[in-house]
């Protein structure tokens, strides 16, 4: 990172200082690490303490922030720090001098389509009649299948497989060990033993995608497994055939996703989040951490829970479940009445 004085950064993120406008920062920090000739941030309370001891240089704080006793470091005071502080992350990476060319040892077939300032790593492969967007970077390992087509400014990291006839949008970040394309997991079970169904259709990653590390999409069995604009996808998850991810959603790491299920727009899944097949997740859905669904979901709602217990059992303890406060009251009020007739009893 290159040195930036807190006046510069005030006067990019439109901030007020409060301290020394001259000292000068070249590295990120977090608060309770800070060191000199390091920015940092404050936005969450519970972090507030850290700020008094931190040794950053320099700290964006929220404008309404107001100190309790005397800090060291000079302040930015923004709207809202967290955002400044990624817009401050932007303009880092973006000043990074990005890689361009096609290096030695990387494969490209004669029947594919190049776009202009592409970057493409030794042993990175490009199949027959792929296509690849102005822009786009693929970097060492990558391997793009036949017939893929890829949008503009996308970037493939180290080790991502896109498989035969799947399309990936403009501005998608796809990071290591992502497989997009894979055979679902189609099989028909014919006298105890499992034949495989050929899965012929593909993948279809709409503009925005940012898909993690080691996460993997299955190609549909017919037609296309569909990720729509603008989701986010946290590393290990897994979305099976024929699923759809409505825009906007994001999903946080080990997220398992059975085959044909549909998912809403804007909906938000904690880790390890379980989904059955043949489901219908509606929009703007909220589901907590290693949550299991086995049944189709309404717009709008937050549910969390998943209790690993026999199948019958659970599908009889699910019936019960809801009713419980009442019971509970109910007991509750026999309790009492039975105190007191025992009191009754007594007195007599």
């Amino acid at each position: 990172m290159m040195k930036f004085s807190a006046k510069e950064i005030a006067g990019f993120l439109h901030g007020e200082i409060v301290g020394n406008p001259n000292v000068e920062v070249s590295d990120f920090a977090k608060i309770e690490e800070g060191k000199p000739g390091t920015i940092t941030f404050l936005a969450n309370p519970k972090y507030t303490h850290f700020i008094y001891e931190t040794e950053s240089d320099i700290v964006l704080v929220n404008s309404d922030f107001k100190p309790e006793r005397e800090i060291r470091a000079t302040l930015v005071k923004v709207p809202n720090a967290y955002a400044a502080l990624a817009s401050l992350l932007e303009m880092v990476t973006n000043a990074v001098p990005k890689k361009s060319g096609v290096e030695e040892m990387s494969f490209i077939a004669s029947s594919a389509k190049t776009g202009s300032d592409i970057y493409v790593g030794a042993f990175a492969y490009i199949g027959e009649k792929a296509e690849i967007g102005d822009g786009c970077k693929i970097y060492p390992h990558a391997y793009v299948g036949d017939n893929v087509k890829i949008g503009k400014n996308t970037i493939l990291y180290s080790g991502v497989k896109i498989y035969q006839g799947c399309i990936v949008g403009d501005h998608c970040i796809l990071h290591s060990g992502a497989v997009i394309g894979a055979d679902g997991f189609g099989f028909s079970n014919e006298g105890g033993v499992y034949h495989k169904i050929p899965q012929t259709g593909n993948v279809v990653i709409e503009n925005d995608v940012e898909i993690g590390a080691n996460t993997t999409i299955d190609r549909a069995v017919m037609g296309s497994t569909v990720i729509r604009q603008g989701v986010k996808l946290d590393n290990l998850i897994q979305i099976a055939h024929n699923c759809e991810v409505g825009k906007h959603s994001a999903m946080a790491a080990q997220v398992g996703i059975a085959g044909s299920s549909k998912i809403g727009e804007y909906c938000v899944f904690g880790g390890q989040v379980g989904i059955g097949g043949h489901i219908t997740i509606g929009d703007k859905v909220q589901v907590g951490a290693q949550a299991g669904i086995i049944s189709n979901t309404k717009e709008g709602a937050e549910i969390i829970g998943s209790p690993a217990i026999p199948v019958k059992n659970f599908f009889r303890s699910s019936i019960i479940i809801p009713k419980l406060p009442d019971m509970y009251r109910q007991l509750s009020n026999l309790e009492k009445e039975i105190e007191r007739l025992k009191k009754q009893l007594n007195e007599k």
